[in-house]
């Protein structure tokens, strides 16, 4: 790929805004751009600009983020109603900060690059739509319209200059949170399975009987099955349990994001819809078992095939047996070993704190 003319490796760039208002799942893919930006510019003071929930997300990971900056909304993204009266306080806010560079990695950038402008950053780059204005042709690269989201953000730390340290993706899980875990229900690590059926929208949701039989199909192999979700989704763990013949725990909105990635990172496999615990358990090591209903699995699928099973119809949906024998296929064959995750997560660049 050729390089912008834009090059700040080594250059005296000491504060940086990464804009990535999004959801879990999307700021977890956005990791190895994260590292490649912090190897590139090891002494720059890096803020996510992010949803509400994200402030959570930025204090996991203090050997790539140096702090958080709450995004209001903007007219036109569907991500947070935007909160019209803090806009103009909000850029203000932005400006005053004196950004040496703002990357914008939310994606096309039809809606957010003039935002962007508005901070006021000594330089400011990131993605432009194909056939739209180019700010900067050093500094804004087309939006690629097919390949994985993580690679899609790599090629923008690639154009400009930006050294990659790999395309895993971490999620630093804190020492005492599977205590937490165990201090509400009993499990024993690798011998259980979890099972989520939620998802932001209920097109992605494959349904809660097909669930069931796969829940059922894992217990017939000894393992224990746990239900996960938010408080929201109660009702769909519920409709599961009560189609199940296995005894099950519904877990349901009793864990955060910390709690969450621990239970995860200790099960033998997790069976999920397309959504956000699909990067955890890629970001923990646990294998997966991935239903993609109406989504782009070319955009969003785990990178490591081989641990993780994505399963999609261009019509219709799928096979219950077939997410059965994909789930079997991987209790098999992938061993339950010590999956080695990191508490304080993988420094590059900069050591962990």
């Amino acid at each position: 790929m050729q390089r912008g003319r834009l090059q700040l490796v080594g250059s005296t760039i000491r504060k940086v805004a990464v804009f990535r208002a999004l959801k879990l799942g999307d700021l977890l893919v956005a990791v190895p751009a994260l590292r490649a930006l912090r190897a590139a510019l090891p002494h720059a003071e890096v803020h996510l600009l992010g949803l509400p929930w994200a402030r959570e997300f930025v204090s996991r990971f203090p050997h790539l983020l140096d702090g958080f900056r709450e995004f209001p909304g903007w007219p036109g993204l569907p991500e947070i109603e935007p909160r019209l009266e803090r806009i103009p306080a909000f850029i203000s806010s932005m400006q005053r900060e004196k950004y040496g560079l703002v990357l914008q990695l939310h994606g096309s950038g039809s809606i957010v690059n003039e935002l962007c402008l508005l901070f006021g950053a000594r330089r400011t780059a990131g993605f432009f739509s194909p056939g739209a204005h180019c700010f900067d042709p050093s500094s804004f690269l087309p939006w690629p319209r097919t390949g994985l989201e993580l690679r899609r953000l790599l090629a923008l730390t690639e154009f400009l200059g930006f050294r990659a340290c790999g395309e895993h993706l971490e999620f630093p899980v804190r020492s005492g949170e599977f205590e937490r875990v165990l201090a509400s229900i009993d499990v024993e690590p690798w011998k259980y399975a979890c099972v989520h059926v939620g998802a932001s929208t209920s097109e992605r949701r494959w349904p809660e009987a097909r669930f069931a039989a796969v829940a059922d199909a894992l217990a017939d192999q000894g393992l224990q099955i746990v239900l996960t979700g938010t408080a929201a989704e109660a009702p769909l763990t519920r409709n599961v349990a009560a189609a199940m013949t296995a005894p099950v725990i519904d877990f349901a909105g009793k864990t955060d994001l910390g709690t969450a990635a621990a239970l995860i990172a200790r099960a033998r496999l997790l069976v999920c819809n397309d959504t956000g615990v699909s990067h955890l358990a890629d970001a923990v090591r646990t294998p997966s078992v991935v239903i993609s209903t109406g989504d782009n699995p070319a955009r969003w699928a785990p990178i490591d095939a081989a641990r993780h099973r994505v399963l999609s119809r261009a019509s219709g949906l799928v096979p219950t047996r077939e997410a059965v024998a994909a789930a079997l296929e991987l209790l098999e064959r992938i061993t339950p070993v010590l999956r080695l995750f990191s508490l304080e997560g993988i420094p590059c660049g900069r050591s962990a704190s």
